[in-house]
């Protein structure tokens, strides 16, 4: 397989509101993490690690964030053939309708890509947490001479009835399939996952939303068989298991779904542990991003355990614990920050900027002195003030307010907030 035989589309998701407040403003694949990526930079890194350099990302909500990141970071030499290219929703006067769906998205992108030569379409979710080698994927596809292949994950009991499950027979291919199952059919879904998964209790094979299909049958599949489908998961696999030869990549890695709050928050904390699931270290599995030139961190008088600190900050917090600190940020003396993830902040504030602030009571960008932030999600440019204590857990009541929304016991707070003096949660 190579790089020129395979066209990769990644599917920047709907209006991301199970992620909300994080998407007001933005869509989901822009959402920061890891303190100073986006989580389209998994998906398309995964893409450069494998060989495939023309990748195409689909939006239609909150997308000038998103156009402005790929813009800025992915630019591959003028002797290449590679591109990352934005494919914005478009009314068009055959089509007046946005997507409806990811295969509705495929089908309405189907006339950009036409001219390009290429075997395979591997199709990708933007909201998605693992480092995976597509090659191998695609190498597989290509000898079993197969029409479509879905990356499949060994799952628990109690995660299967949130995916879609699949059966394979001995030699990989897909017989059937169920979309969310309910626990009472489980026990008629079980695979041979192997026996690590096996012994871990990871019984069932979840469909990972990442596929390949053969070009000819792709087109054939979105242009004519199914040209009303507007899902694949839930329409064009399970009627596509009985009539083509559909296998199962199984991926024994980590992968996780962020697909809310919860999620999305526990994913970057785990970041912070001794050896973490997903290695942000692993120089053959490089996470690529905007290359933003910032100064080291700089840390005076702070206690850190299991923390990570991206680029740029100024730090004189006493205490940063099981926490993750982007780019950028501001934190104040005597402040205690633990399981937290601040996002940071797209610039810093001037001298005179920060003077001019003060003059009219507003806190400067970044956290102020002797706060307590526990189970808090800091969205970019907030302004958090001096003696602010937010102490998130499930003792709080959900719910959506001004400056911040309480999701599963995780207080976040909305970007650009200004957090008043005092100011307790």
């Amino acid at each position: 397989m190579t790089g020129k035989s395979v066209i990769s589309i990644v599917l920047g998701g709907g209006a991301g509101s199970r992620l909300y407040p994080l998407t007001a403003s933005r869509s989901k694949p822009a959402v920061p993490i890891a303190g100073k990526y986006r989580l389209v930079d998994i998906p398309i890194s995964n893409c450069i690690n494998s060989g495939i350099n023309r990748i195409l990302v689909l939006t239609q909500f909150n997308s000038a964030s998103l156009n402005k990141h790929i813009k800025n970071t992915y630019q591959f030499s003028i002797f290449s053939s590679g591109f990352v290219d934005i494919l914005a929703a478009e009314q068009t006067p055959d089509n007046p309708k946005w997507f409806q769906g990811t295969a509705d998205a495929v089908r309405q992108s189907l006339r950009h890509i036409r001219s390009y030569d290429y075997d395979y379409v591997l199709i990708l979710s933007g909201d998605q947490l693992y480092q995976m080698d597509f090659a191998e994927m695609i190498d597989n596809h290509q000898k079993q001479n197969a029409d479509i292949t879905i990356a499949t994950i060994p799952v628990t009991a109690r995660e299967a009835t949130e995916f879609g499950i699949l059966k394979s027979n001995d030699k990989g291919q897909i017989t059937s399939f169920i979309e969310k199952p309910a626990a009472e059919l489980l026990p008629d879904w079980t695979s041979d996952t192997g026996d690590a998964m096996k012994s871990a209790g990871r019984n069932y094979l979840a469909s990972m939303g990442i596929y390949v299909f053969s070009r000819k049958l792709l087109f054939h599949l979105l242009d004519e068989e199914h040209a009303k489908a507007t899902d694949f998961g839930k329409e064009i696999m399970p009627d596509s298991i009985s009539k083509y030869k559909v296998l199962s990549f199984q991926y024994d890695g980590y992968w996780t779904d962020i697909g809310n709050i919860y999620s999305f928050f526990e994913a970057n904390l785990a970041l912070t542990k001794d050896i973490p699931h997903f290695n942000l270290f692993d120089k053959s599995k490089t996470i690529y991003s905007r290359s933003r030139m910032l100064p080291p961190a700089k840390i005076s008088g702070t206690t850190l355990e299991r923390t990570l600190i991206a680029d740029g900050c100024i730090i004189h917090a006493s205490r940063i614990e099981d926490s993750v600190i982007g780019i950028r940020t501001r934190i104040g003396k005597g402040t205690t920050i633990t399981n937290c993830y601040m996002m940071g902040s797209d610039y810093y504030e001037t001298l005179e900027e920060i003077q001019h602030a003060e003059e009219r009571g507003i806190p400067k960008v970044g956290i102020g002195e002797r706060c307590f932030l526990h189970n808090v999600i800091v969205d970019k440019h907030c302004r958090i003030g001096n003696d602010v204590r937010i102490n998130g857990g499930t003792h709080l009541t959900p719910g959506d307010h001004a400056l911040y929304t309480i999701k599963d016991g995780i207080v976040v707070i909305k970007k650009d907030a200004i957090i008043e003096n005092g100011f307790v949660i």
